[in-house]
């Protein structure tokens, strides 16, 4: 039973439970851009737009999902004839309730999902202000970890990471001012402000391995 929408149209049910969302967004294509209307609910995510723009994907269909405040984006499994078979990825824009629809898909999507925006942890074991380093430019901002998840939280556009435990590969450093954390969608590098202990390394290290049960 639906008991409240939001001006972006998200459609709560249950308690505080997110059952389905439908909010409008913008596809954009090689020369224009259509509107339409996104669902994502258990079924998986859904684009209804005009015309033959309208596509539907099962979460397993997605080989990664990008969610963040301004946007959704899709990698799928489908070969693009247009990129010499790459994999097909569709982009929208909007005001996407990003927060609210984490949770929905973190509990439904493995690595695959990447979010795109910082979800404040509770009391960090550990935080650091650091510099992201990028190819051409960097990011600078905070990285914590908390019992649960790695939260990296900058003001730079669409750089902000939320992580779980189970989605980081690995975590590794080469000194007291170096991390790098290794996910499926890439390895992200950082410099430290303030050195980190190799007490303190070793115990996130531990508590990452022992949550994804690769340990004892």
């Amino acid at each position: 039973m639906a008991i409240g929408k939001t001006a972006g149209s998200l459609i709560l049910a249950g308690a505080a439970w997110l059952s389905a969302a439908q909010f409008p967004v913008r596809h954009t294509h090689v020369r224009k851009v259509c509107e339409g209307t996104m669902t994502i609910d258990e079924n998986g995510v859904s684009f209804r737009g005009l015309g033959k723009d309208s596509w539907t994907w099962k979460f397993e269909d997605i080989q990664e999902l990008k969610l963040g405040p301004g946007g959704i984006h899709l990698l799928t499994y489908r070969d693009s004839k247009l990129r010499l078979g790459a994999d097909k990825a569709y982009g929208f824009t909007g005001k996407i309730p990003a927060d609210e629809l984490y949770g929905f898909l973190a509990a439904r999507m493995d690595q695959r999902l990447v979010f795109e925006a910082a979800q404040v942890p509770g009391q960090p074991a550990w935080s650091a202000p650091v510099k992201h380093l990028g190819r051409i430019a960097g990011s600078e901002g905070t990285l914590a970890f908390a019992s649960d998840s790695v939260v990296y939280a900058t003001a730079a556009k669409g750089e902000s990471r939320t992580w779980r435990y189970a989605d980081i590969d690995s975590i590794s450093s080469s000194g007291r001012f170096q991390l790098t954390i290794n996910t499926l969608e890439k390895g992200f590098n950082f410099q430290l402000k303030q050195p980190i202990t190799e007490a303190r390394y070793n115990d996130l290290w531990l508590q990452i391995e022992k949550k994804n049960g690769r340990i004892q």
